[in-house]
């Protein structure tokens, strides 16, 4: 039995498998990637190139009897085809089975049954769709050994693809990396640092929004619209019924052509209805191409450039760009990649259709084990942070999850509310500074007693992350009995290479923030934690203390001066009870 890598794609899918330290990949008949496209014919299920021949109007989801690209659909309870209620997990599982059917079926590669997959899942998917996906593979008989973001497998492949893996990981060694997979369906990218052979995600984003087949339905409409221009007809105009998919597989193959060549004719058969000439013949040009798909075009390469803004990066850090998917061949965007990060530090790869999948593979015959980038901690009182699961923690594999729980107190209940913030260090690893930047993943609140003293009301929050890579987090107080859960899907993950050091430095220590916050944009809302893990005096705010114990204060006793700074700043006039600093408390002019 055989663990493979799996690319579920939204418009084509593939199996790749290791086999004598080369990447073997189960093509269709023509050669290319199998189309993530079912088709339903009364009791007939139709899959593949043959369900996409049958395709009508363009476009993501159901079109009649036709469900395109059916991974859009996870996540919903339901799709109607044809009328007929179905669900798109069994949906999806029928397009997972015909790809492992197809691939054990072929006579070119001795491939023995399929016990289990890498499967590569877009990095904006979110955790419930990822569970119905792993229900899908479940029903098709295959065992998701574990998920992989799609860019990070195209960069493992890539670098397992190398004839001296030792002289690639000298020459990236602790530097950042740009992959963006721009396919068919999605743009995805992560930002990645190579750090002692470990590919580590700094950040990750993608759409749906500019995928290749957004692209080939601006090109078919420009082209019916000039085509009816030059000839002088109007938009009632009757099209056959199956002249848009004609055409639209034709504007998909000329896209492609012209990233070679500088124009290419496109001609469609019988396309119009009660004109003279029925026929569609049109000569679309690399210029006009790249004119009619620029708003995508300038949309898709902003969120690379929001993607360095975002993470404070200059395209001078980046020391190699790895385009993979089929768009990444379209000369304007190599010649945009080329401007921004200088010829000789992108890698267009010549396998770009195939290497996401050939990574996954990979990583199944490396048996590379997803490890947590960054860590995740919790906020608490006086800006301290206690690490809940470490960085480099292994992902837990199908059936699994890591898991702990910690034992925590209220600081200061005045409010009735417990605040916990989940958040995560900017820094993969865990090598992390008090006062480097954090970025919040979730808020949880839950009820206290607001007449309990500071440490009376105890609290507990269980945390843990499944085998869909979604972080769980629950709180508790224990005398209130407050409750509050959240869910966190957009977590960073890192990948060994074989010659990898894996050791990270981690620990469960609290990290004392010594007074230093960390960096907040202008206009931003701080949630101030009244949350710790020790009783500690020193994190009760000053006022509080005062009401509770005003020997604390006693100047023998040395008091923190930041919390007698509270208690002066909150207390109020002793003659007109107004509060500190009020313009209209003029108290002292008459002492």
């Amino acid at each position: 039995m055989s663990v493979v890598g799996f690319d579920f794609g939204t418009t084509n899918s593939l199996i790749s498998l290791i086999q004598g330290e080369r990447a073997i990949n189960f093509l269709d008949d023509q050669g290319l990637p199998v189309p993530s496209v079912v088709c339903y014919e009364g009791a007939q299920t139709i899959v593949g190139r043959a369900a996409k021949e049958r395709l009508g109007e363009a476009g993501l989801g159901v079109k009649g009897n036709v469900v395109r690209s059916p991974k859009v659909l996870l996540g919903r309870d339901s799709a109607f085809i044809e009328g007929v209620e179905r669900n798109p997990v069994d949906i999806v599982r029928d397009v997972v089975a015909y790809v492992s059917a197809e691939a054990q079926g072929s006579r070119s590669r001795d491939l023995r049954r399929i016990a289990g997959a890498v499967v590569t899942i877009p990095v904006n998917m979110e955790g419930r769709r990822r569970a119905a996906l792993r229900d899908a593979f479940r029903l098709a008989g295959i065992r998701i050994v574990q998920f992989v973001h799609e860019p990070l497998a195209a960069l493992y492949g890539f670098f397992r693809s190398q004839s001296d893996l030792a002289a690639a990981l000298r020459r990236y060694d602790r530097k950042l990396m740009l992959v963006f997979d721009w396919g068919g369906g999605t743009l995805d990218l992560t930002l990645c640092r190579l750090t002692d052979g470990m590919l580590v995600q700094n950040r990750n984003d993608g759409t749906d929004e500019v995928g290749g087949d957004t692209f080939d339905e601006a090109i078919r409409n420009e082209v019916v619209k000039r085509v009816l221009e030059q000839r002088g007809l109007d938009d009632a105009t009757r099209i056959n019924p199956d002249a848009l998919t004609r055409l639209l597989h034709r504007c998909e193959r000329a896209k492609i052509d012209l990233s070679e060549r500088t124009s290419v004719a496109i001609y469609v058969p019988g396309f119009f209805q009660g004109v003279a000439d029925e026929d569609l013949d049109y000569r679309l040009t690399r210029d006009e191409l790249e004119e009619i798909v620029s708003p995508l075009l300038n949309k898709g390469l902003n969120r690379i450039a929001k993607l360095l803004d975002t993470a404070d990066v200059s395209p001078a850090q980046i020391a190699g760009c790895l385009a993979t998917g089929g768009m990444a061949n379209m000369p304007a965007i190599r010649s945009r990649l080329h401007e921004w990060f200088g010829a000789q530090r992108v890698e267009i790869s010549e396998r770009s259709g195939t290497l996401i999948a050939e990574g996954a593979a990979w990583i199944a015959h490396d048996k590379a084990a997803l490890q947590l980038a960054k860590q995740v901690e919790l906020l608490l009182a006086r800006n301290s942070y206690l690490s809940l699961i470490r960085a480099g923690a292994m992902m837990p594999s199908e059936g699994e999850v890591c898991q702990d729980q910690f034992h925590l107190y209220c600081a200061d209940p005045r409010d009735g509310k417990a605040k916990f913030q989940l958040c995560s260090p900017v820094v993969p690893g865990g090598r992390v500074l008090a006062n480097d930047r954090r970025n919040p993943l979730e808020n949880l609140v839950v009820e206290v007693d607001d007449k309990a003293r500071p440490f009376h009301e105890r609290l507990e929050l269980d945390v843990q992350i499944d085998d869909n890579l979604i972080l769980h987090a629950q709180a508790r107080s224990l005398n209130k009995r407050g409750l509050d859960q959240k869910e966190v899907h957009d977590l960073e993950f890192g990948l060994a290479l074989p010659t990898a050091d894996h050791a990270w430095k981690t620990g469960r220590d609290a990290i004392d923030a010594a007074g230093k916050s960390a960096h907040h944009e202008p206009g931003d809302l701080v949630l101030r934690s009244n949350v710790a893990d020790r009783k500690d005096p020193t994190l009760i705010p000053g006022e509080l203390m005062y009401q509770h114990h005003r020997e604390y204060f006693d100047v023998r006793r040395q008091p923190p001066k930041v919390q007698d700074l509270e208690r002066l700043y909150y207390q109020p006039c002793a003659l007109c009870g107004r509060a500190s600093n009020d313009p209209l408390c003029d108290c002292s002019s008459l002492l």
